[in-house]
């Protein structure tokens, strides 16, 4: 083990180095990646549709080719996933990362090429270690084990070929390196389980043996590991069951209403915690400073950014911007293209820069996941902060949370519907339902006029779900898993409608 540590340490100094690079010159680095991308795509089916060969300078990217959503890839990728080749990227395609999205019931199947997987998720995976250790150069992470909290995949026989799709976690954790799988825990069969309440209960029996030093995953899975862990072991810290534990990377959802909970499932002087923005189309940033909660932009993976503001959003020949030209605490849609055939893709996520120099970002939200009923525009990154500080007024934390509208009915106002489950109670939910219109009404212009005297939006209703309802509705719609997220808002009330349904039904 302090062999491995060793070459482990001396791999992420060399990295680091190649980080500042790219840090120090952003804009050469993308415009490098920008000619590579093109000139591999030029020879595929897309490429001769679009005319890659006679594509030199972004503008002419731009005109040409346009911008795309799952739907308007998803003819190419159920053609590669029935074998054919050559279609979106030049590499042969055999794995898919399958997600069902935040805001549609419906599987997406992402393709995933080696080119991918090297360049992009398991280099963001090793960065992710770098950064952690320059930050943190006493750590002694690797004298331990690292717990992942990871997917299922499935195997397809299409003509004698495999196919695999599933998880990006699941795909992640059967491609490592054999030395990586000797950090890891559980081990393979446990961590690749599909049937999730099982595959909760072995890996919280597996891992509770181990040394485990860190954590991956998303908060609310990892969330419900550790409480499992802790009821087995009648402990009350999980500190006492991990002594060397350290550090939680956590990413696919705001850490902010989790973070008291962990802080207190985790009581230790040394924990730290760093977030990632790894999603399944391609590992976006990294929380390179302790001190800032932000995610420097990782600007060497295959990956060629366009940001498109929000307000161009929805427009016929929406106008996107390069890197150089975006502009700080502006909200803009991630479009990427990638080393993997994902062609000027409109992921879904909004962010918002915080830095240009080094360029630095914050997840503010869903290009579709928000409310919008009234003209108010309540993103996730709204919601989030201001759930924040009603948590910490009233001294109260949350485990899962969503919203929807509740529309014009008569004489009745409109208004924002919050189901909330907390692992307490509030006392005086009232105080609460204020505290959190306040918030809302300090971070968000719109949503505050709109509250004017209730002229609009009434105040908001706040229903207090009892505990597990959103663990049954997540079973219910098969998304238990890592991958799998409750939508935060909705723009409809279907979600929010089956939740309460759940909730009436449940007995406590």
């Amino acid at each position: 083990m302090a062999i491995i540590s060793s070459v482990i340490g001396w791999l992420m100094k060399k990295r680091m180095h190649q980080i500042e690079l790219f840090i120090k010159y952003p804009h050469e680095v993308q415009a490098e990646w920008f000619r590579r991308l093109i000139n591999n795509g030029r020879a595929t089916e897309w490429g001769r549709e679009f005319d890659y060969k006679n594509i030199h300078t972004y503008e002419q990217y731009a005109s040409k080719v346009p911008i795309s959503t799952y739907e308007d890839l998803k003819p190419y990728i159920d053609r590669l996933r029935q074998g054919e080749q050559n279609i979106l990227w030049p590499e042969e395609i055999r794995w898919f990362a399958k997600s069902s999205g935040t805001t549609s019931t419906k599987s997406k199947f992402i393709p995933v090429s080696n080119s991918s997987l090297e360049e992009c998720h398991f280099k963001g995976g090793k960065d992710m270690l770098s950064l952690y250790v320059n930050n943190h150069p006493e750590t002694e992470i690797f004298d331990g084990r690292g717990l992942v909290m990871g997917g299922s995949h499935n195997i397809t026989e299409v003509n004698n070929e495999s196919y695999y799709d599933g998880d990006l976690s699941a795909i992640l954790i059967q491609n490592m390196p054999f030395w990586a799988q000797f950090l890891k825990t559980p081990n393979m069969s446990i961590a690749l389980m599909d049937e999730w309440e099982s595959k909760i209960e072995k890996m919280a029996r597996e891992t509770m043996t181990h040394d485990v030093t860190n954590i991956s995953g998303v908060p609310s899975w990892t969330m419900v590991l550790i409480k499992r862990i802790l009821e087995i072991t009648r402990q009350t810290n999980i500190a006492e069951v991990w002594p060397n534990l350290e550090v939680f990377f956590h990413g696919g959802v705001n850490f902010d209403p989790y973070r008291q909970q962990f802080k207190g499932m985790i009581n230790s002087p040394k924990m730290s915690y760093m977030e990632t923005y790894n999603a399944s189309e391609g590992f976006f940033g990294i929380q390179d400073r302790s001190d800032l909660n932000e995610l420097l932009l990782m600007l060497d993976y295959g990956i060629f950014y366009e940001f498109l503001p929000v307000d161009e959003l929805g427009k016929s020949h929406p106008k996107t911007l390069q890197l150089g030209e975006v502009e700080k605490d502006k909200n803009y849609a991630l479009v990427i293209s990638t080393n993997a055939g994902l062609w000027r893709y409109l992921i879904g996520d909004t962010v918002r820069f915080t830095s240009v120099d080094p360029y630095r970002i914050k997840i503010t939200g869903r290009t579709k996941n928000f409310i919008n009923a009234v003209g108010e525009e309540l993103i996730v990154d709204n919601a989030e902060k201001a759930l924040t500080v009603a948590c910490s007024k009233c001294h109260l934390t949350i485990n899962e949370y969503t919203a929807a509208p509740v529309y014009f009915e008569g004489n009745e106002k409109a208004a924002h519907e919050w189901l909330i489950e907390f692992n307490e109670a509030p006392e005086n939910i009232e105080y609460f339902t204020e505290t959190l219109d306040n918030a809302l009404k300090s971070l968000n212009s719109d949503y505050e006029a709109k509250r004017y005297h209730n002229m609009v939006l009434k105040e908001p209703i706040v229903r207090v779900m009892k505990a597990g309802t959103f663990y049954a509705w997540l079973k219910n719609n098969n998304k238990l898993g890592g991958q799998h997220k409750v939508p935060r808002l909705s723009n409809n009330r279907e979600i929010a409608d089956e939740i309460l349904r759940l909730n009436l039904r449940s007995g406590k």
